[in-house]
């Protein structure tokens, strides 16, 4: 198991400014981070993944869909064209990046509602983009975690139900699911039902709290979450998802608006604790 942070914590575009927190993450036993992909371009990332390997962490990444205007399941053929030109950009960024997984509801837009769930027309532009995203992933030696979100965020993927569903869809070996506890909380009658469920395909695991806060600080039951997910045999990526007083990037699909721990260095040191002694507690 790895322990990695999405650094959306500190901000939605890592840069100088943030390197002196990355140092401090690797001394605290951090293994990686999640870094946001969200602008830029693959100069960026090939610099920051530089600095990442001189510091000695490890990364993977997260992309969103950023509007409407690039919507890979769009019934129009030119936004979905605008959409699949994006995925591909978020892929040529985790490339120069070094990162291991791509992650994220890189499926569509955060906080967009057609008044029903996923049309089988839109599920099925989705498992071709993302099979074709899937196969460029591969051949570079990445895989992806699509993330699912909660019914206030997506209509498009909420429950491990659809992503089995969706996972058989898209049909390849480098196509995995994000499972985020925040989400999960919200969507699943039974956590630990949905884990096992979700079984092999699970690619990233977020451990977010109820409030998006410090885990281990509200009503999530993270002991039989590790549990459920040692279960599995999963052994990948274990990373910490938290929010401070709201990104511009994503405040209006999150909702927060208020900071969330008292500071960094208790997120930091707080959480990797709790992480590493509930796996650990939880072997089999």
């Amino acid at each position: 198991m790895q322990v990695g942070i999405n650094l959306l914590c500190l901000s939605g575009f890592i840069d100088e400014q943030h390197l002196g927190q990355l140092r401090r993450l690797k001394e605290l036993g951090y293994d990686g981070v999640e870094v946001p992909v969200l602008r830029g371009g693959p100069e960026h990332y090939a610099w920051l993944g530089r600095e990442l390997d001189t510091i000695g962490l490890r990364r993977t990444s997260t992309s969103v869909i950023p509007s409407i205007d690039a919507n890979p399941v769009s019934s129009d053929a030119a936004v979905r064209k605008a959409g699949i030109q994006h995925l591909d950009w978020a892929l040529d960024c985790a490339i120069a990046l070094g990162s291991e997984s791509v992650g994220g509801p890189f499926h569509a837009p955060i906080g967009h509602f057609t008044g029903s769930g996923p049309t089988p027309d839109e599920l099925r532009y989705g498992a071709e983009a993302h099979h074709a995203l899937a196969e460029r992933a591969s051949t570079n030696g990445i895989y992806l975690s699509l993330e699912h979100l909660n019914r206030f965020e997506t209509y498009f993927l909420n429950t491990m139900a659809q992503a089995r569903t969706y996972v058989h869809m898209v049909d390849h070996h480098a196509f995995r699911i994000m499972y985020d506890t925040f989400h999960a909380n919200i969507e699943e009658q039974n956590q630990p039902r949905a884990i096992a469920m979700l079984g092999k395909d699970m690619g990233v695991l977020h451990i977010s709290e109820n409030d998006r806060g410090i885990p281990g600080r509200g009503h999530i039951d993270f002991a039989e979450i590790f549990s459920a997910v040692r279960g599995t045999g999963y052994d990948g990526w274990v990373t910490l998802e938290a929010f401070g007083a709201g990104l511009p990037e994503l405040a209006a699909a999150t909702r927060v608006w208020r900071p969330l721990f008292p500071d960094f260095e208790t997120l930091f040191s707080e959480s990797i604790s709790f992480i590493r002694r509930g796996w650990a507690e939880a072997a089999p």
